[in-house]
């Protein structure tokens, strides 16, 4: 009589195991969707308080939505065991570094304040990456009640990006106010060549005073309520498989109405080219101001111990205990892609 032995099953982890391609093609086109509009704020932002041209700005949301998606590889599978969480996240851009970006964008305008912002982020996501494994071991000072508070407050703090994406950007043609038209053309005069008025300070610029017609469009807002009430609709009353996509659903209802309406065009997009490479130092060789690295540093900081609280709630969604190596290891690509 033979005595038989069976080997280990070897089982994979829910939140490690691979959809079929359907559903992980939808689910990944939601989670990028949705990361997209804060993607493509912050850059719109920035580079009109750099007063970059129209072009500049179209690259500077390239190079963001490209390193979100090297951050959001990096954290999903990991590279060695000092980057990368291994979980589901997606890695998008926080606005918690827009107001100090727009004061050094203000100050220095133009490829000369590309050039310090970029230091700035640079230095700051070497000096991050360094102190990672310090912030990982706050991992006992986060209980369910701060982590909850944390990602209530990340919640709140979003709710300004999709409010302003409705009414209108702070800067720009959605902006509420614009530069009155007749102060804008003496401007163009003074500034013309053979005037006889002395050149304009540099940074100097017209204060916006005159409404503008085009924020808080009701058409926009419509569009809005339409995508808000159909992703509330598909989660009350769908069930399975289209449920869990009711806000890329909701997107693509939305999508389909503003272009029957005219409010959503092509002729942008069709002019741009399929493929395309993003470069580095495309307005010169940063410039590594130590103020301005400790500036946003501090603001690292804040994201680092931001992310933190995510990642501990995301650990307990998908029922994967988050240890202090595993923080470790999050933080890093989260200092060096935000």
């Amino acid at each position: 009589m033979t005595a038989e032995t069976s080997s280990p099953v070897q089982t994979v982890h829910p939140v490690d195991q691979r959809l079929p391609s359907g559903k992980l093609a939808a689910l990944g086109l939601q989670h990028v969707l949705v990361m997209y509009a804060g993607a493509v704020a912050v850059p719109l932002i920035v580079g009109r308080a750099l007063k970059l041209s129209p072009d500049e700005v179209a690259l500077l949301i390239s190079a963001d939505l490209f390193c979100c998606g090297i951050a959001t590889l990096i954290q999903a599978l990991g590279a060695t065991q000092w980057f990368g969480i291994k979980l589901p996240v997606m890695m998008g851009v926080t606005f918690a570094s827009v107001a100090p970006m727009v004061a050094i964008a203000n100050a220095n305008p133009g490829q000369n304040g590309a050039q310090l912002l970029f230091g700035a982020i640079i230095g700051a996501g070497i000096v991050s990456i360094l102190i990672a494994p310090l912030v990982s071991r706050m991992l006992r000072f986060f209980p369910p009640v701060v982590t909850g508070t944390i990602i209530a407050v990340i919640g709140i703090s979003l709710m300004r990006v999709g409010i302003n994406w409705i009414f209108g950007n702070p800067v720009g043609p959605t902006a509420p106010a614009l530069v009155d038209p007749v102060y804008a053309k003496w401007l163009a005069e003074v500034t013309s060549p053979g005037s006889s008025i002395p050149a304009v300070p540099k940074g100097f610029a017209i204060m916006p005073t005159v409404p503008n017609p085009k924020y808080a469009d009701l058409s926009g807002f419509g569009v809005a309520a339409l995508v808000l009430v159909s992703i509330l609709l598909i989660v009350k009353y769908a069930k399975g498989f289209i449920a869990n996509i009711s806000v890329l659903l909701g997107i693509v209802i939305g999508a389909v109405v503003a272009s029957a309406t005219g409010l959503m065009t092509y002729e942008k997009v069709g002019k741009a080219a399929w493929v395309d490479v993003v470069l580095p130092f495309h307005f010169g060789m940063p410039q590594f101001d130590p103020i301005l690295i400790l500036t946003m540093t501090l603001i690292m900081i804040v994201v680092m111990i931001e992310s933190t609280g995510m990642f501990l709630a995301l650990g307990e969604m998908t029922d994967r205990k988050i240890g202090q190596k595993d923080l470790r290891a999050g933080c890093a690509p989260t200092a060096s892609a935000r």
